[in-house]
């Protein structure tokens, strides 16, 4: 490996892919390879991976799903850490649900809905992990993590683990304290309310079919590209700007939600990036209105 830390030393060898394809983490489906891929098993063993990486000076990126990433074509080269595999445990005490940073937030909903708890029922259909969902206060239908969140376990760059209370995560529109700090998720306590278990599950499944009613879910995609600007809809925007079914070879904008850059089936990250960039162009040029990404960019654009 030329990334001259010996990953075997710090965990287990079948925590390691080396030279993984990003494109097989991503929703996006694009995208190239990193020079290794680690799990860590707990969080010594993910504390003296980064340690090792900032000891190197060789780059590193913390990996929920991948619901809100594009990775560039000619990959990342640094070592990629994801938590999925062994910080994905969920459980429930009392009113709260207790999730690792590597669970879904679909896992998190439906551990809730089996203990009839309600708050997380707009999370349902939120394709990320919990990490990434505090990390960008991420939210749908009037509802946002920092609605439900009690606290979360952290870890700052130099090792040092912290608890923050929801107020301290200073969770805003797709902000949080987390972004701001270069900070890793670990944990995260949810307090929600009694419910009916049949009066959740009917919020739950509302929300979902709306959901598959206006989003192009059976295409390749990060979800709702732009951040909402102050006083429009991104997506009324685009379609305003004729950019509706817009295409740069298999990248375009969905026809279904112009709010969506989808991935009709072999785009490339280059092709996707390009769609992205003429859209906030076009946009910009017909309103004035610039378009910010709520898409995370990796490697080289």
């Amino acid at each position: 490996m030329n990334s001259f830390i010996d990953l075997t030393a710090l965990t287990a060898p079948d925590n390691i892919t080396e030279h993984a394809a990003l494109s097989e983490y991503t929703t996006f489906h694009a995208g190239g390879a990193c020079l290794a891929l680690v799990s860590p098993e707990n969080t010594d063993e993910l504390r003296n991976v980064i340690a090792a990486c900032m000891r190197q000076e060789i780059p590193y990126f913390i990996l929920g799903r991948g619901s809100n990433l594009l990775v560039s074509d000619s990959g990342f080269p640094g070592i990629v850490i994801s938590l999925r595999k062994h910080f994905s445990g969920v459980r429930t005490e009392g009113e709260r649900i207790i999730c690792g940073a590597g669970a879904l937030l679909k896992h998190a909903a439906d551990e809730a809905l089996s203990a009839s708890l309600s708050g997380l029922e707009f999370a349902s259909g939120i394709p990320g992990t919990v990490g990434g969902a505090i990390r960008m206060n991420a939210g749908a239908y009037g509802r946002e993590i920092r609605d439900c969140i009690e606290s979360a376990e952290l870890l700052f760059p130099d090792g040092m683990v912290r608890t923050f209370s929801g107020e301290e995560l200073e969770l805003s529109y797709r902000h949080s304290v987390v972004e701001e700090l270069s900070l890793v998720v670990l944990s995260a306590v949810f307090l929600l309310k009694s419910s009916r278990q049949d009066e959740v599950r009917a919020l739950m499944d509302d929300l979902n079919q709306r959901r598959r009613d206006k989003q192009p879910l059976e295409l390749a995609s990060a979800g709702s590209t732009f951040k909402r600007p102050e006083g429009y809809f991104a997506g009324k925007l685009i379609d305003d700007a004729g950019l509706r079914g817009f295409r740069i070879g298999n990248a375009g904008v969905s026809e279904k939600h112009a709010g969506f850059v989808v991935n009709y089936g072999g785009a490339s990250a280059a092709e996707i990036y390009q769609v992205i960039q003429y859209v906030r162009e076009e946009v910009f040029r017909k309103f004035g209105v610039l378009l910010e990404p709520e898409v995370r960019l990796l490697g080289d654009f």
